[in-house]
């Protein structure tokens, strides 16, 4: 969990976070930065990120690709405890970090190791038991409940993980326990021997802490289009047509590929324009924004020509959009999802 702390003024840059809404690392970034008063659109940019197509930009800071990011100018943290402790280090308001003895503080640090560590891994195998052939979800599920238990005696005395007041181990490790939840709230809201644990995520989930930062601008709906990727406008039945099929062949909306001669794409900032221009008349579900990934189809062969729209798109600004010169590989596709204006 090493990272190089970065201490230069925020006015020097301007700070890049990449996120990913439902991400427990990512949610305990997006807490500590919100709560040292740092806001998306004014002190940072935040960038969500899909997971089934990572941006470019994304994998250049961090070849792990996995989040929370936090591009510094030329500094990353790509931990989540890195991110926190940046935040807090310039505002603390909260004193999640201010004001503990160095004993407290080493508890901090072995709370959120057992976390990090064995709970998390736990958690991995009791949510995602398809990954883990050989291993019971039951058995993982119990040896969590088991660390709660630990964590319940623990919060007995004044209701938080070191005494009557929330501390940056509570904050880290909160996400965690809601993903456990989440896996099965029922059986986690009827399990014996955790009310005080129930009671302390039960205050958590009821926050406006975690309300900020799982709404905009903290967590957005869609993720962030990178100038890194193309993109393309299709109809639902079109698309679903193409997957049966095994290559889309469409050049644009009410046009074949074999009319055109290319499909068109378009680059990340003229996706809402192209949008409104041919797709505005139409409910969201029937419209698909499809994220292509340019690497994939250099390595088909494709090429791809950055080029004046024909007079009859309706564009006579000179603007190039990318024209793809063949049929779409569906493995060039990395994300399929329903467009959002």
């Amino acid at each position: 969990m090493s990272a190089t702390l970065v201490r230069a003024p925020l006015a020097d840059h301007q700070p890049i976070l990449y996120s990913f809404r439902r991400c427990p690392y990512a949610i305990r970034a997006r807490l500590a930065l919100a709560a040292a008063g740092l806001q998306p659109g004014h002190d940072l940019e935040l960038r969500e990120v899909s997971l089934k197509a990572k941006a470019p930009e994304l994998l250049e800071a961090s070849a792990k690709g996995t989040v929370p990011v936090l591009v510094l100018g030329a500094q990353v943290l790509d931990e989540s405890l890195a991110i926190m402790r940046w935040a807090l280090e310039r505002r603390d308001p909260l004193a999640w970090l201010e004001g503990w003895s160095p004993a407290q503080l080493a508890d901090m640090d072995s709370l959120i190791a057992a976390n990090d560590g064995p709970f998390k891994r736990y958690l991995n195998r009791f949510k995602y038991p398809n990954r883990y052939p050989g291993e019971l979800a039951s058995t993982n599920r119990l040896a969590g409940i088991t660390i709660l238990r630990r964590l319940n005696e623990q919060l007995e005395a004044g209701g938080w993980l070191l005494g009557g007041r929330p501390s940056l181990a509570d904050w880290a490790l909160l996400p965690f326990v809601r993903q456990f939840r989440l896996v099965d709230p029922v059986g986690f809201d009827a399990e014996p021997r955790l009310g005080t644990v129930q009671s302390w995520l039960g205050r958590f989930l009821a926050s406006p802490e975690l309300a900020a930062v799982q709404d905009s601008p903290w967590a957005a709906r869609a993720p962030w289009r990178s100038p890194g990727l193309l993109y393309h406008l299709a109809l639902r039945l079109e698309w679903q047509a193409a997957r049966r099929a095994g290559t889309y062949r469409r050049s644009t909306r009410g046009l074949a590929l074999e009319t055109v001669g290319f499909i068109h794409l378009s680059s990340a900032h003229q996706v809402p324009a192209t949008a409104s221009r041919f797709y505005a008349d139409l409910p969201a579900a029937e419209v698909v924004l499809l994220t292509v990934d340019p690497q994939r189809l250099a390595d088909a062969g494709l090429e791809v020509r950055f080029e004046p729209a024909a007079p009859q798109a309706g564009s006579t600004s000179g603007e190039l959009f990318p024209h793809l010169y063949g049929a779409l590989p569906l493995e060039a596709v990395r994300l399929a999802e329903t467009w959002r204006p």
